[in-house]
């Protein structure tokens, strides 16, 4: 190795050939210590390896990376069963393993022109990882069929595979991929293969077939691994106290007593908590317990959460421009020349990740500091180290990170503070393992949580009823966390304006399932149908007309049409609202709901939805998608809220801030996904964000009455019943 010392890990993952070659496996480092020269590093990549993205064994099993986080959307089936498709792979064969966090090599295209991201956010991992992974199988293959050639001294283009194996007709020679890992021969060079080369749809064997996924087995036998479940020689346990006056900083009035405490080994102090450090959990929780703690004033601290309202309603009736997020045509002419204008607020409470699995990570540092290994359940990020290096002031390549199963993220574990946090534990305790814990109190009142917001919507139409202007301010903060979602790509409106405007008050926010579109979307379809029904006209075909000029977009509306029975009379106590929704894939979606009028319960019997999301790659985990989003979005649109009183957390746990329970699950969900041949969009993000709107369209068809503010908990419903 002393010889070969100047070739680093990272050097050893490219190749001259443009294919990475993954190094680090087991079996092959034993062999890569005794090992001269670069060339003989290479025959023995050569022998054990194909690419970057697949481990084949003389026994035929296949092992693929999956470069993304799996926390139950099925990426680690998805993304894995595009590679083998294209390698022509024996699925029963297959296995999946979470790739290296190396984004040079694992990486999909970013949001800018020459990044590569790892980072499982957005609806857009199999989207973006779509070319890549069906490129990289091919090249799998074309290295297989170039060693068979080899082997047999025959033209590369008499060649074909299947399940598996390299298959010569002519001859009726056919060989298994196990058996020619002793032949494999890297090519000089690969082709790039560009889409065209790569399968038609048609072709697949795989996609689009509802094959089992990879992770459920040993998730239902309890096998599998989370970072909660992580266990280390001589690990230590820490926690936080942080308060629940978001930006308030902490002066510890009891030190003396804490470090006395039984199995306390630290007192960490941070800017905003105080970490404390034990030998077990339950000696931590202790005293985190006995802390005493004066907490200063804050940004947050006057912050009144049910009152704000009023104050954005004057920012949005301003005449200090906000950020141009959309513009289209002339809207303030559209105004003017009106025959009717409708203007309308929509308002959004704070919502909480409420996910499964409490935050948690694993860190060892090494004695001398130098190193660190991370075991933690992420959805990576820009940084696919995490952090880790900056806070241990030491180069990425010295940091490892061991990608667990995700008990859900939703966007909050896209936020890597609970990383660092146990990063800055473990410095203090190196070369001891610490684990970090957030209970579910640390996360409710310190969480980071999707924005309160405030929509004020204006729209015109003209003599004839035609909707001819569309304007759109959105007020809250965080950007794109309250702006994305107010584009009208998909409707047919001439003169079209949308704006932020700035509002922070010092509270921890954060992506939230579907981001911006939640709130923006449930404005916007609420709208149309408040339009519609004072033009008398029914909203699902007042939307088809404007969905004239978007043949994809109207034919999710007419099959949902169709699926729901829209036409047929329902129950005098029952209505239908319906709502399109565009976040990557397009989907239109009905629901039927009855309201209890003595208490103010809304409850949703039914939802139908029909999906475009291009190829589906797996057909059942799409559906699975589109359930989980739609009960999700029940859940916020009907009992999640996050309330703040002087800039405090109101809500602890489960017990105060309320969720969905199975009782309230709607008796139906039918999706229909609509077959098509273009690029995949994502589709954990599409069915959330359109259940609010449908809710409360619904309402107004049944009650005649508008419900605007998210969420629509019993004493709001009664509130606007009565009013």
């Amino acid at each position: 190795m002393k010889k070969s010392s100047t070739y680093s890990r990272r050097d050893f993952l490219k190749s001259s050939g443009g294919i990475a070659l993954f190094v680090g496996a087991s079996g092959i480092l034993p062999q890569l210590v005794s090992c001269s020269s670069p060339e003989e590093i290479e025959k023995v990549l050569e022998k054990h390896e194909v690419t970057a993205w697949v481990k084949l064994s003389e026994n035929g099993d296949i092992t693929i990376f999956n470069p993304a986080s799996e926390m139950g959307q099925g990426s680690m089936t998805s993304l894995p069963m595009l590679f083998a498709e294209e390698m022509d792979a024996d699925w029963s064969k297959v296995s999946v393993e979470f790739s290296p966090q190396e984004s040079e090599i694992y990486g999909s295209p970013g949001w800018s022109p020459g990044t590569k991201m790892m980072f499982t956010v957005g609806s857009r991992t199999t989207n973006s990882y779509y070319t890549t992974m069906r490129t990289a199988g091919a090249q799998a293959r074309y290295v297989l069929l170039h060693s068979a050639a080899s082997h047999w001294d025959l033209p590369i283009a008499e060649l074909s595979t299947k399940k598996s194996k390299v298959v010569h007709e002519k001859s009726n020679k056919e060989i298994s991929y196990g058996e020619l890992v002793s032949f494999l021969q890297m090519p000089a060079s690969l082709p790039e293969f560009s889409e065209g080369q790569l399968k038609d749809p048609s072709d697949f064997q795989l996609v689009g077939k509802n094959i089992q996924r990879t992770d459920i087995p040993e998730k239902v036998t309890g096998q599998a691994k989370f970072s909660i479940d992580i266990r280390l020689p001589d690990m230590l346990f820490g926690v936080i106290e942080r308060g629940n006056l978001h930006g308030s900083k902490p002066t510890l009035l009891n030190e003396p007593e804490i470090s006395a405490s039984k199995g306390v080994l630290k007192i960490i102090p941070l800017d905003y908590g105080i970490g404390v450090v034990a030998n077990s959990l339950e000696e931590a929780l202790a005293a985190k317990k006995k802390l005493a703690i004066a907490w200063s004033e804050s940004k947050a601290s006057d912050h009144q959460s049910q009152e704000i309202y009023g104050s954005y309603e004057k920012i949005a009736a301003s005449k200090d421009p906000g950020r141009v997020l959309t513009e289209k045509g002339n809207v303030k002419q559209a105004h003017r020349l009106a025959a009717k204008t409708f203007t309308s607020d929509f308002k959004n409470d704070y919502v909480y990740h409420a996910q499964m699995e409490p935050l948690n990570a694993v860190i060892k540092v090494s004695g001398d500091l130098g190193s660190a290994e991370v075991w933690v359940g992420s959805q990576q990020g820009f940084d696919t180290k995490l952090g880790v290096p900056e806070i241990l002031g030491i180069p990425p390549e010295n940091v490892t990170i061991h990608l667990q199963y995700l008990g859900g993220g939703f966007g909050r574990r896209s936020m890597n503070d609970f990383v660092e946090e146990c990063a800055i534990l473990a410095k203090e305790m190196a070369p001891c393992p610490v684990k970090l814990f957030w209970t579910r109190e640390d996360d409710m009142t310190y969480g980071a949580f999707r924005p309160l917001s405030l929509q004020r919507l204006t729209a015109s139409t003209d003599a004839q009823g035609n909707l001819t202007g569309f304007s759109h301010v959105v007020v809250g903060d965080g950007g794109g966390l309250v702006a994305s979602g107010v584009q009208n790509d998909h409707y047919d409106i001439p003169n079209q304006f949308a704006e932020w405007r700035e509002a922070s008050n010092g509270i921890r926010i954060k992506h939230w399932r579907s981001v911006g579109h939640g709130p923006n979307k449930f404005a916007i379809e609420c709208m149309l149908d408040e339009i519609a029904k004072d033009q008398g006209k029914d909203p699902l075909q007042f939307r088809k007309r404007l969905m004239k000029n978007s043949p994809r977009a109207l034919a999710t509306l007419v099959k949902v049409e169709e699926l729901s029975q829209w036409n047929k009379t329902t129950a005098s106590d029952r209505a239908k609202g319906v709502a399109f929704v565009e976040h990557g894939s397009l989907g239109s979606g009905v629901c039927e709901i009855s309201v209890d009028r003595d208490s103010g319960k809304i409850t949703v019997h039914n939802f139908w939805i029909a999906l475009d999301a291009g190829v589906i790659i797996h057909p059942d985990n799409v559906k699975a998608q589109m359930e989980g989003g739609i009960i999700m979005g029940i859940s916020s649109a009907l009992k999640e809220q996050i309330t703040i009183v002087d800039g405090k957390v109101q809500q602890s746990n489960f017990h105060e801030y309320e969720l969905l329970r199975m009782e309230d699950v709607p008796d139906d969900i039918e999706t229909f996904l609509i077959s098509s041949n273009s690029h995949p969009e994502g589709v954990g993000e599409t069915a959330t964000p359109m259940v609010a709107c449908a809710i409360a369209n619904a309402f107004l068809t049944l009650t005649g009455k508008k419900l605007r503010h998210l969420p629509f908990t019993p004493e709001r419903v009664l509130e606007v019943l009565r009013s």
